[in-house]
């Protein structure tokens, strides 16, 4: 039954043009797949990760780093529409920062504004070319490369502006075939998970342009992540330190209980990533101690390109990564939907592919993600200013906010109910809102606010104080 579904999904895969490495990729994920493998990282397998590089302690010197920028690549994960907040194209389109009074001819910007901007000041800082690659999916890339059609400067001779990813049948969970959903046959594919930028890299050619035209080391983050700037000084460190591969990681918060975290197998003293599908029922409580798993992933990673070419060559494309299994529903909006299982992989579980990889600690500076309106808010307020080279700079503490997603999940929705501006929230703990609240413009928000269902739609006048008691003059 399930060698009859393999066949069905590569048969699938083939007809959609999908790269062979890729499918090699799936061929090898469903065989693990149908032997029982779930991925799973039992707490007594692994022990904490404790020795690790810190970027502040950094001494590089300053031609060492040049020297190093001028061999790095940047690429950028822009493959995600953004579904989780109503977004229907290529969530680095979405606006994430008004306009800045000390730059009033920018207008407003998006996350690809922002990262365009970051690369172009490090190339006027640095002299290096920093060439930029965009991992597209085929939503993404058409509204991505139209957007990027403006900045002529951009392209580096000789490499694309993007490649991209690959995708892959969600498989029936009774009996692992390629599920049939004629009411939206998009939605009988998914992405591999982000692990598919090795194979994608490999597969689409870039990785042997980069070689070819004298690139060294890549630095890879998530589009969604504005804190992962150019870095000439960790591009010294990692050229320095002669590693195939590095994770920045961060220390864990309360706030940072679940999700990816490195630990170090028992077995081969190997670094590995161990991301929340992984970890057992009864382990969940042990993973999320954060005294003592004190890291976290960051999903920003460095490589060392020729290493990453001498493994891809020698496995045919293949990156052992370890097999993660996500069960949903084929319509994710819809929970009477046919249960499917997603074979997906992490690109920071590469970590234990590579021997010799290292972990730096980096601070919260490089890890801005937004991942829904919450955190959207945050990054849109004046907690942050933005520096010379496009650096979001926190003026404080970035407080907790919490709005009630039944008003604000949606990117429209959110924009609807703060049309006159994004409130201060320099002075805010936190923001906890409950109900159907519309932002008036020169709001302020102190301590740890709230604001209590209303009962109703309401609206918190121009220039008015949010705090704990709710709206004051």
């Amino acid at each position: 039954m399930s060698s009859q579904g393999l066949t069905q999904s590569t048969d699938r895969m083939r007809d959609a043009g999908v790269a062979p490495a890729a499918i090699d990729v799936f061929t090898r994920f469903y065989r693990l797949l149908e032997s029982g493998a779930t991925g799973m990282i039992p707490e007594s397998d692994v022990e904490p990760l404790t020795d690790v590089t810190r970027r502040d302690a950094l001494d590089v010197p300053d031609d060492a780093a040049r020297d190093a920028l001028q061999r790095t690549a940047i690429i950028k994960l822009n493959g995600g529409l953004g579904t989780s907040m109503g977004m229907d194209r290529a969530k680095s389109l979405l606006t994430v920062r008004d306009a800045d009074p000390q730059r009033p001819d920018s207008g407003s910007l998006t996350f690809l504004d922002v990262i365009v901007a970051q690369v172009r000041a490090a190339r006027h800082a640095t002299g290096a070319p920093l060439p930029l690659l965009l991992m597209n999916s085929f939503r993404t890339q058409g509204d991505t490369l139209t957007a990027l059609a403006p900045h002529d400067d951009l392209p580096v001779t000789g490499l694309p502006l993007d490649f991209l990813q690959n995708r892959e049948p969600k498989l029936r969970a009774d009996d692992l075939t390629p599920v049939d959903w004629p009411a939206d046959p998009e939605l009988e594919w998914c992405p591999p998970g982000h692990g598919d930028l090795y194979t994608a890299l490999y597969a689409s050619g870039a990785l042997r342009a980069l070689l070819d035209a004298g690139y060294r080391y890549a630095s890879v983050s998530n589009s969604d992540n504005l804190g992962a700037a150019p870095d000439a000084a960790m591009a010294g460190w990692f050229a320095a330190s002669g590693a195939p591969f590095a994770a920045e990681v961060a220390r864990r918060t309360p706030a940072d209980r679940k999700g990816g975290h490195l630990v170090v197998r028992r077995s081969d003293g190997r670094l590995v990533l161990r991301e929340t599908a992984q970890t057992p029922a009864d382990d969940q409580d042990a993973a999320a101690d954060i005294s003592r798993h004190r890291y976290f992933n960051t999903n920003n990673l460095w490589f060392d390109l020729e290493a990453l070419a001498a493994e891809l060559d020698r496995t045919g494309g293949v990156l052992e990564l370890p097999l993660i299994k996500n069960t949903k529903t084929v319509d994710p909006t819809d929970p009477s939907s046919p249960e499917v299982v997603q074979i997906e992989s992490a690109m920071g579980a590469a970590v234990e592919v590579f021997d010799g990889a290292l972990a730096i600690e980096v601070g919260r500076d490089r890890f801005l993600p937004v991942k829904t309106t919450n955190d959207l808010l945050v990054l849109r307020s004046d907690v942050y200013d933005l520096d010379d080279r496009y650096r979001f700079v926190a003026r404080t503490d970035a407080p907790l906010v919490d709005l009630d997603p039944a008003y604000y999940k949606t990117i429209a929705a959110f924009d609807a109910r703060f049309d006159d501006g994004t409130p201060s929230l320099r002075a805010a703990r936190s923001l906890t809102v409950r109900g159907d609240w519309t932002f008036g413009s020169g709001v302020t928000v102190t301590g740890d606010a709230e604001l209590a269902d209303p009962g109703g739609s309401s609206r918190v006048p121009d220039g008015a104080v949010v705090g704990p008691d709710g709206v004051s003059d």
